[in-house]
């Protein structure tokens, strides 16, 4: 094999085996037992919770909180925990925005979406278990024993879900949908877009870059470089997941496509035209590879994941 060859095994390699480990810290972590000062853990909330979590994907956040803590040989454990809090919070925003509320979708993964599995209540009740849980996760000695690097987690994750993050996020993109305000469709500028979308969806890709850099206890240098390399990935992210609404094969996204055209969403293809999209794509791949230099051949692997992130197909 070549060194390009090599270098997508190898990454292949690492996303698996991230993924595989993470499951398994998700189902302990999801165990039905009840913890100290929980009086009891409700069977249909924790069936819930695990198919919403447990329903597979590429987990892609927590491998760049493992990726990046293992530039500064962080412990992989600590960054596990850090990755599976990460991952129960994307899981929660997809089951509530997979709600009738929010983009009302049936499919998620090629499985129902909670609130079918389930009901509504439920959906949302998962939801609100898996936000909760992060926290949870996050405070415990088991993530990092220096209370300070636990309080630096929580208050990234927060800062990165919430208001200013990827809440504010889906409430830019429902207002510009005309959900509010006599339902009138905002048509979204380029730098409308990426305001939107660097809330709603780069936040947390953001976080994961930044999480490895706080358990690293990382420098003010290397952690403004993973910070970049972060916002520059969340934004590949998305310019793919709008190009892939608009190319992309339903089965094979395991997601109805062609919904953000239909529902007059802006997007970075309606912003910047199909062929900008892809251009601007490349040009983001270029910059996180370029944002690595600090940390040399030691960031081959996440150099590869930005790449992932243009090229995937689902």
């Amino acid at each position: 094999m070549n060194d390009v060859t090599d270098a997508g095994a190898t990454f292949r390699q690492r996303l698996d085996g991230v993924a595989a480990d993470i499951e398994r810290v998700l189902e302990r972590l999801l165990d039905d037992a009840p913890l100290a000062e929980e009086r009891g853990r409700p069977q249909r909330l924790m069936d819930s919770m695990r198919y919403v979590s447990l329903a597979g994907g590429k987990r892609l956040r927590p491998f760049l909180v493992v990726e990046t803590a293992a530039l500064f040989k962080a412990p992989r454990a600590r960054a596990l925990m850090a990755g599976a809090a990460l991952e129960f919070v994307h899981c929660y925003s997809l089951a509530h925005d997979d709600l009738p509320a929010m983009d009302n979708d049936d499919l998620r993964r090629g499985r129902p979406t909670a609130h079918r599995k389930f009901d509504e209540a439920t959906a949302i009740l998962a939801g609100d278990g898996l936000l909760t849980l992060a926290f949870d996760v996050l405070a415990r000695e088991e993530t990092h024993p220096n209370p300070a690097v636990r309080i630096a987690l929580v208050l990234a994750l927060a800062r990165g879900a919430g208001l200013g993050g990827m809440v504010g996020g889906q409430m830019l993109d429902l207002a510009a949908e005309g959900r509010f305000d006599g339902g009138k469709v905002t048509k979204l500028g380029a730098a409308d877009v990426k305001l939107l979308q660097t809330m709603k969806t780069g936040a947390l890709l953001r976080f994961g870059c930044l999480a490895g850099a706080i358990l690293g206890e990382a420098t003010a240098r290397q952690r403004e470089a993973l910070d970049r390399y972060g916002t520059l990935l969340g934004e590949a992210f998305q310019i793919a997941d709008d190009l892939l609404d608009v190319e992309g094969d339903a089965a094979t996204v395991g997601k109805a496509t062609g919904k953000d055209a239909a529902a007059g969403k802006g997007t970075f293809v309606t912003a910047l035209g199909l062929d900008g999209a892809k251009a601007r794509l490349k040009d983001l791949v270029v910059q996180a590879e370029e944002a690595l230099a600090p940390f040399g051949r030691d960031a081959d692997v996440l150099k590869m994941a930005a790449r992932f992130v243009a090229e995937r197909k689902a």
